[in-house]
């Protein structure tokens, strides 16, 4: 196939040709002539067996394979471009790890604590981007993920994380109601916040718990759990949480919490990531670091259960 790979100077022609519409243009910004702009062009034409483009009477026009062709050569050697800076960025010595993250996960349990990681490994750039439903690492560009449920992911490689607490949360106005008429008919009374992404949390919960709901799947839905906080603190109903992604609110009396007992949820976090990049080092250095992190908060979560016992 390598007798059918242009030179990556034709490429670089043939991008800002296609880009300006115009092998002047093109050439001026290369520093070479015209004429070998339009050299390299019939080049890559005869090998190809392709026509990129047409001279019509307004002046240069891409055909339909050329337009196709200059947006898949532009993203790629845009990526060299970005793969050569990072190269010259860390000197070899670092990268680059992205890592895909439950939106709320992310952002109330895993950012606050990044700094930690920045700090003592500066040469790793890390780049977060959220995922909600499991997906494959092939053709993605994600070196790593935090997935909740079970540890299956096919063809990756699972670290159990920590497990989940759930508990029963709402705007302190309606603790006193709580204390009147008790938290199961209080929970019939209000509506039930729902997480989209946790259709069955609710009914877990009833069933773990003994308490007894008709339908505990009706209730206002919401994408993120972080919608469910606000939802709760704004007086919209009970919202079923994670202990963990509420501690700023527990702490600033925007919520308390129902029942003083942590539920074990219906499933556990974990970190995953491809058997193809198990040898990366910068890889390894953040899994290692992860690991401590939720070896740590298993701690906290612990003496919250002790106590509360």
């Amino acid at each position: 196939m390598l007798k059918y790979l242009p030179s990556l100077s034709a490429l670089r022609a043939f991008e800002a040709a296609a880009r300006h519409l115009s092998f002047t243009k093109a050439a001026s910004e290369l520093g070479v002539t015209q004429s070998a702009i339009s050299r390299q062009m019939r080049a890559m034409e005869d090998l190809l067996g392709l026509r990129l483009f047409e001279r019509t009477g307004h002046g240069l026009v891409l055909t339909e394979a050329g337009e196709v062709y200059a947006h898949k050569i532009r993203t790629k050697l845009q990526d060299i471009e970005t793969a050569t800076l990072e190269l010259l960025a860390y000197r070899g010595q670092g990268g680059e790890l992205t890592i895909a993250c439950l939106p709320t996960f992310g952002a109330r349990w895993l950012v606050p604590r990044l700094t930690k990681f920045t700090a003592a490994h500066p040469e790793v750039l890390i780049h977060i981007v959220t995922k909600i439903e499991q997906f494959e690492f092939m053709g993605e560009d994600i070196d790593a993920a935090f997935h909740f449920g079970e540890g299956a992911w096919p063809g990756a490689l699972t670290d159990p994380l920590m497990p989940e607490y759930i508990v029963p949360l709402a705007h302190p106005d309606l603790l006193r109601r709580r204390d009147e008429i008790g938290l199961e008919q209080l929970l019939l009374e209000q509506p039930l916040l729902q997480a989209t992404s946790r259709p069955n949390l609710w009914s877990h919960w009833f069933n773990v718990t003994g308490h007894h709901h008709p339908n505990p799947h009706v209730g206002p839905r919401f994408e993120h759990f972080h919608m469910v906080i606000r939802a709760a603190a704004s007086k919209m109903g009970v919202a079923l949480l994670p202990r963990f992604l509420v501690e700023e609110e527990i702490a600033s009396g925007d919520l308390v919490a129902l029942d003083s007992h942590l539920t074990r949820s219906n499933g556990d976090y974990y970190f995953v990531y491809p058997q193809s990049k198990r040898a990366n080092p910068n890889l390894q250095v953040f899994r290692t670091w992860i690991m401590r992190e939720a070896i740590s908060a298993k701690k906290e979560i612990n003496k919250l259960n002790k106590h509360q016992d």
